[in-house]
């Protein structure tokens, strides 16, 4: 069921023109680009046409907007993020363009189904889950609401790795989304940048008498650029997506090639394109981590080349950098950029030092997206000396000068000051990175109101009390035009016809569902979208893991990164649960449910891997047991990415959102479930609690320990004994997993997980099991009764307006930018 276009994003009915003139630029671009004709065309050829056909219609906006920035010297926006998962572009720049059905009908023409050619499309592997699909939704609002902007990243190479589930286990292999070019980029091979490591700094006196420092480096590679245009809503304005790719300056050393040393020759090409090889390379090694921070500073400092270059050929002063600059730092990632600022301000442009600090901490900004103390990246001091020597001398200046101020301004206390302090004295000392980015920025925001309070009063608690006016809050947001016109054209169309395409442009209009929640026919139409969405799913289940699922079924969806605190455990034990409850009550009407898994687990991290492993285990011995009656199915789907949590969210009726509370910043799946009509099941954390305040507290079910009391039950003691005994449900499943019910080829796999559940449940799995168990049983309760079920869901679509990423930005651009939107 498609979306017609005329009733989604109020445009006219494709007129014969439109359609003939798109025709003939999919064959100009088949022909003349791609070198094939229609009889030869591959569907892949044919996808590459349409895409660059389409690629065709954005670059006249794109130039237009970046003329438009320079003509009017706007202060422009730079996201500098690791991530950036984009999905599928075809689709979603047709949507935005207005040019979703005349593509269709042209391609129609031409003998070509643009559906089944969307399947086609790689999704850039450029991100590994929330963190990198917000930047997206950033970059989408952005330039929706014409502010100008320039994300930055890297173009990995493979990305995050693909997976695929062998006998239940996580592999990883490398995802090669560009193994047959990407139609959406731009090359700029003119556009590179030096960028150096190692060596030694050397001291040189100016002719002035000052005294400068000289960067010898031992190594340089290259920062080339690619371009990709970001289309706004209805194409009024594009922005730009500019990853850097790594290369040796000299790709053959010749000398030794000719000496037939053939490996050797190549080995500074190798080094050099490893830096943009892969996200997220493992950092369990010395090797791991140095490849880590060579991404960060790779990035970092081509990027800030870039804008300055940029920022010149403006204004020609280099001292109105912050008046015309904003740059966000999107998580610790790129905070080795302050240093990098303070360097090329400093010893490259020649300010004095207060003047280059004032600037720098006036330019950057910092969203903090975790509390997790092994995500708040710190790199061992010696590495830092090796890798980057002139930066690690900025740091210490920067850090020595911070602390004599504060000693000045009468702070004396030491634990305080060894907790502000960039230098972590403990095991070893390490660089923070956290504590760069917040004291290099004028302003530090948390994702959700929750997460902010907690940034406040744990990891930047002394920071707070130092810069109490610092640290702001801005909850996340997602591209609604998204997530309902390119994922569930089933809703966005019943929202047109019922609301009116306005609601496209502006998502508040979405309030007017609520006066519809009780009309019973409008219940039965917003049903019938869903299930029209149950239904793909089901078919996409079938072609993945050879499992049938009854569309009939409860859909009950987690699906997200594999972590011990987002507590996927959680939901398999009560899955377990589950199971023995209905086989030891065949007489009892339980409520038929799917239980829909999927995510990666890092390549290193054995217990999430693990975790996935017991899952595939369940899902063999449930989706085989006859006993059941199809009463319960469980599913891992592969390798979830942005287009498969297209297909799986509008199909979803129930949203895990379990996380330990105080632990998951904000989430934006929740936000993406509750807009296309799920009921979310949560613990108060994150963004779950703005969510349960605008969807009222009946349309959501809330379970388990507030983050206050996790903290309490934690300071109390973590040993689960004392739970599990006071749990006779959690004590059966955990018996069953250390008993080797769903292992018998191995029966002592789990030991280790369910002995660390055990004693040690850092998680609270066992606190918080009977509570959500409790949850699950009244979401059974509310499913029998399908009328207040669907008005539930009617009335989540209708509520989470706010939830839009256009608010967020236009919030981020108001009071941290300080740049207009249109």
């Amino acid at each position: 069921m498609d979306l017609p276009h005329s009733t989604a994003i109020a445009t006219t009915t494709a007129s014969d023109a439109l359609v003939r003139e798109l025709s003939a630029d999919v064959l100009r671009r088949l022909t003349y680009t791609v070198g094939k004709d229609v009889a030869s065309a591959s569907p892949r050829d044919w996808f590459i046409a349409a895409s660059l056909a389409t690629r065709d219609r954005i670059v006249e906006p794109w130039l237009a907007s970046n003329k438009r920035n320079y003509q009017q010297d706007r202060r422009r926006v730079y996201y500098l993020s690791l991530e950036f998962l984009v999905g599928r572009l075809l689709i979603d720049g047709l949507t935005n363009l207005g040019l979703t059905e005349a593509m269709r009908a042209a391609l129609k023409d031409l003998g070509v189904d643009l559906d089944a050619m969307r399947e086609l499309e790689p999704d850039a592997a450029l991100g590994n889950g929330g963190l990198g699909r917000l930047a997206a939704c950033f970059m989408d609002s952005m330039a929706t609401l014409e502010i100008a902007a320039v994300g930055y990243g890297i173009r990995y190479d493979h990305g995050l790795f693909r997976q695929t589930i062998k006998d239940g286990w996580q592999h990883e292999y490398p995802e090669d989304w560009l193994a047959f070019g990407n139609p959406w980029e731009f090359p700029r091979p003119e556009i590179v940048y030096d960028i150096c490591f190692g060596g030694h700094v050397e001291g040189a006196r100016l002719a002035d008498g000052a005294l400068a420092h000289v960067w010898r480096p031992a190594e340089t590679v290259e920062a080339v650029a690619y371009d990709t245009p970001v289309v706004g809503w209805r194409g009024k304005h594009v922005n730009t997506l500019r990853l850097w790719s790594a290369r040796a300056p000299d790709p053959l050393r010749l000398d030794a090639f000719n000496a037939g040393d053939y490996l050797g020759a190549q080995a500074d090409q190798m080094r050099a394109e490893s830096i943009s090889k892969v996200l997220y390379p493992s950092d369990s090694t010395p090797a791991g981590q140095e490849l880590r921070l060579r991404q960060e500073y790779f990035f970092a400092s081509a990027s800030l080349q870039d804008l300055i270059r940029r920022h010149m050929k403006q204004t020609g002063d280099i001292r109105k950098l912050a008046s015309k600059v904003a740059i966000q730092l999107n998580d610790t990632h790129p905070a080795i950029g302050v240093a990098e600022l303070m360097r090329l301000l400093v010893d490259v442009h020649g300010l004095e030092w207060k003047e280059a600090w004032e600037i720098t901490q006036a330019t950057f900004s910092y969203t903090n997206h975790t509390l997790l103390p092994e995500a708040l990246e710190s790199w061992p001091v010696a590495l830092m000396e090796r890798l980057l020597p002139r930066h690690m001398q900025i740091i210490y200046l920067v850090n020595a000068l911070h602390l004599d101020r504060l000693r000045d301004s009468g702070v004396h206390d030491a634990g305080v000051l060894a907790n502000v302090s960039l230098i972590d004295e403990h095991s070893g000392r390490h660089v923070r990175m956290g504590n760069l980015a917040f004291l290099g920025s004028h302003k530090i925001n948390g994702v959700s109101a929750l997460h902010t309070q907690l940034v406040k009063e744990t990891v930047f608690r002394d920071y707070h009390k130092l810069y109490p006016r610092r640290i702001v809050n801005k909850t996340n947001g997602v591209t609604f035009r998204r997530w309902l016109l390119e994922a569930n054209p089933p809703l966005a169309g019943l929202l047109a016809q019922t609301i009116g395409p306005r609601v496209f442009d502006d998502p508040a209009h979405l309030s007017e569902l609520e006066r519809y929640a009780d009309d019973a026919d409008f219940q039965q139409r917003f049903a019938a979208a869903k299930r029209a969405n149950k239904e793909r799913l089901a078919r996409l289940v079938f072609e993945r893991v050879d499992a049938k699922v009854d569309a009939n079924a409860l859909f009950d969806v987690q699906i997200k990164r594999i972590h011990e605190y987002k507590r996927q455990l959680l939901n398999v034990l009560h899955t377990i649960a589950l199971y023995q409850d209905i086989k030891a009550q065949p007489s009892r009407a339980f409520v038929p449910r799917v239980k829909i898994f999927a995510g990666k687990a890092a390549a290193s991290y054995h217990q999430a891997k693990l975790i996935i492993k017991l899952a595939n285990d369940v899902a063999r011995v449930v989706n085989a047991d006859e006993d059941l009656r199809g009463l319960l199915k469980v599913v891992f789907l592969p390798n979830y990415n942005v287009s498969l949590a297209e297909r799986i969210i509008p199909a979803a009726d129930l949203s895990e959102q379990i996380s330990t509370a105080g632990m998951e910043a904000s989430g934006t799946g929740n936000m993406k479930f509750a807009l296309n009509g799920a009921l979310t099941i949560g613990t108060l954390d994150g963004a779950n609690v703005e969510i349960k305040e605008r969807v009222g507290d009946e349309n959501i079910f809330i379970f388990g320990l507030t983050a206050a009391e996790v903290e309490h039950s934690r300071a109390k003691g973590i040993d689960a004994r004392e739970a599990i005994e006071a749990s006779p449900r959690l004590g059966e499943a955990l018996q069953a997993v250390a008993m080797g019910v769903f292992s018998p080829d191995d029966r002592n796999r789990y030991a280790q997980l369910v002995d660390a559940l055990t004693y040690y449940d850092h998680f609270l799995i066992s606190k918080d099991f009977e509570s959500y168990w409790d949850a699950q049983e009244a979401v059974d309760a509310r499913w029998r009764d399908q009328k207040a079920w669907r008005r539930a869901t009617i009335l989540n679509t209708a509520r989470v307006a706010w939830f839009s990423s256009d608010r967020a930005i236009r919030e981020y651009a108001e009071e941290i930018w300080n740049t207009p939107v249109a």
